[in-house]
């Protein structure tokens, strides 16, 4: 019984969402996971395992994912990162920039060829709110979100103006200088958390996909399907 309390009630919430999506246990048929947490990979594993009767899939470098990545060394690159530009590609063509807002806010190089070039991890604009809580005393803890004005008319709106124009400018400033040394017209792509929200100010962010990682996973598992089987010849 106590393998079962940490993931207890992850599942009790899942099958809420289950429900309202009218989607019973039993019509899911395979589990793959990005994981960037390797400490909870033992609870998501057995979750699958015990409620779905199903070996998950982590993704990662290793398997055959049809996406060609030069950082180095290869094993550094988060399954979210690789899934995200493996759906970019797919999805919006190569070159492209996609830019993830997590608890990190990674930006993701790839160049006309579809090879994955590396890219920029930043601290994620909620973690740069927190310190600014945490590390002072006199400045409280506040919503984030794109202010009326820049110039801020009290302490809370100063804030939120530093954070989110602040943020909007470490975006455009590190997408320009990447633009620059990829050459061409790269596509820029935002998901993640707080994408929405940062794409208004951005100047050079073209769409939001909310969606993007989860489809990347999606087409990672599908190829994984197909490659080695014996319809594949591979």
């Amino acid at each position: 019984m106590a393998l079962m309390l940490p993931y207890e009630p992850m599942m009790h919430l899942g099958a809420g969402v289950f429900a309202l999506a009218g989607i019973d246990f039993k019509q899911i048929k395979a589990v793959a996971i990005a994981s960037v947490v390797p400490p909870l990979n033992y609870t998501l594993r057995r979750m699958s395992e015990v409620y779905f009767h199903l070996t998950p899939l982590f993704l990662d470098h290793t398997q055959n994912t049809g996406l060609s990545i030069l950082y180095q060394p290869p094993s550094d690159v988060g399954a979210d990162r690789i899934v995200d530009a493996v759906a970019a590609i797919h999805k919006y063509g190569a070159p492209c920039i996609v830019v993830d807002f997590g608890t990190a806010t990674t930006f993701n190089a790839i160049n006309g060829n579809g090879e994955y070039l590396g890219g920029v991890i930043t601290p994620g604009i909620m973690i740069s709110s927190d310190a600014l809580f945490e590390r002072t005393a006199k400045l409280p803890r506040v919503d984030i979100k794109r202010p009326l004005k820049v110039i801020g008319p009290s302490t809370v709106a100063a804030m939120q103006s530093g954070l989110y124009h602040g943020y909007v400018g470490l975006v455009d400033g590190v997408l320009r200088k990447m633009i620059d040394e990829l050459g061409g017209a790269p596509r820029v792509i935002a998901t993640g958390g707080l994408a929405s929200l940062i794409a208004t100010g951005s100047e050079l962010i073209e769409l939001v996909d909310d969606t993007l990682t989860l489809e990347g996973l999606r087409l990672v598992y599908e190829r994984t399907q197909i490659v080695g089987s014996p319809e594949s010849g591979v």
